[in-house]
């Protein structure tokens, strides 16, 4: 059991970290913070416009900065980026701050679930299945690292999973005594 104050989703696109963040979160009584939101709020436009005016690694930096940010907090949800696991330091911050759950999910249903999703920049532009198997490639074993659960995702409504993970996490994590 790792205890820890607050709870951090990562997972690929989706994978349904802010879905099933919205549903669990208030059961256990924890805030959800949605990475990508708030970086949208507190940049006053969309992750896509942030991308094509300044770049992924700039992205990368501000999201690295709000997560170092966020880690510092206590009895919330996060619900990551895909790619916030790219960044060593976040990912030595999320394992040190966070009881961290990958959401693990397969190609095809990334696929179905973001078949009316145009909004993501690193699916923009073609062969979205290739992309995602790529994004895939890299980005599982980073998961897999920083996770204390794995929950596999796979062929599940966003409701079962919510459902599923909320008897899981109540067995094995245990929210951090506050300071």
């Amino acid at each position: 059991m790792n205890p820890a104050p607050n709870l951090v989703l990562v997972g690929p696109m989706g994978a349904g970290k802010s879905s099933i963040g919205k549903r669990l979160a208030p059961r256990l009584g924890l805030t959800l913070v949605d990475v990508d939101q708030r970086l949208e709020q507190l940049a006053g436009v969309p992750v896509a416009v942030i991308f094509e005016l300044e770049g992924e690694s700039a992205f990368r930096l501000r999201e690295a900065q709000l997560i170092a940010e966020l880690m510092r907090g206590r009895g919330q949800m996060i619900a990551t980026g895909g790619g916030a696991v790219l960044s060593p330091v976040t990912r030595e911050q999320l394992q040190q701050h966070g009881f961290v759950i990958y959401l693990k999910v397969g190609i095809a249903q990334q696929l179905e679930r973001l078949a009316r999703d145009h909004s993501r920049p690193l699916l923009a532009g073609g062969e979205r299945k290739g992309k995602l198997e790529a994004l895939a490639l890299a980005r599982n074993p980073l998961y897999e690292k920083v996770a204390d659960l794995v929950f596999d995702c796979e062929r599940l409504s966003v409701a079962a999973v919510a459902n599923k993970l909320f008897s899981t996490i109540q067995a094995q994590w245990r929210r951090e005594a506050a300071a």
